[in-house]
């Protein structure tokens, strides 16, 4: 019986297991694979093929989509790196949910809420002039001058 279990136990060992989070290559392969979509679909509305259009968008759609499921299993094999300690606010401000649009005040987007490892996250490259930041389990990618989200990722961190 001993011979069994390790004999099973090393061939489970020798079999590779499917993967189930994707490397910063792939992903990375697979954002520029979104990105050459939306610009066939552009393609194709300058050209006026309409329909060629509309199955380049459901492409671009599906693609979005597996680009999230990954994105979660990544998140949920690696868990460790989402949490974080309790999150501290400003004195004077209490979280509450927001969204784009929303003005935050220069105390509550200082350099102490900053996500400057965003690529630890596998959050994208922020533009000129934006910044991640951490408010209250949420990332949120802000427009540093004014202050305005841009994007909001609800409870991002455990």
């Amino acid at each position: 019986m001993r011979k069994i279990v390790i004999a099973a136990l090393a061939a489970s060992m020798l079999v590779p297991t499917m993967a189930s989070a994707q490397s910063r290559g792939e992903v990375r392969r697979d954002r520029q694979e979104v990105r050459r979509d939306q610009q066939e679909v552009r393609k194709h509305l300058r050209n006026g093929d309409y329909r060629a259009a509309d199955r380049a968008r459901q492409e671009t759609r599906e693609d979005r989509r597996e680009l999230r499921e990954d994105w979660r299993d990544y998140r949920a094999t690696h868990r460790q790196v989402y949490q974080r300690g309790a999150y501290a606010a400003p004195r004077g401000y209490n979280y509450r949910p927001v969204n784009a649009g929303y003005r935050f005040a220069p105390a509550q987007y200082n350099s102490r809420y900053w996500l400057n490892n965003y690529s630890t996250y596998r959050l994208p490259n922020p533009g000129y002039n934006q910044r991640w930041m951490r408010y209250g389990n949420d990332a949120v990618l802000i427009d540093t001058r004014r202050g305005v989200a841009l994007r909001v990722i609800s409870a991002f961190f455990f």
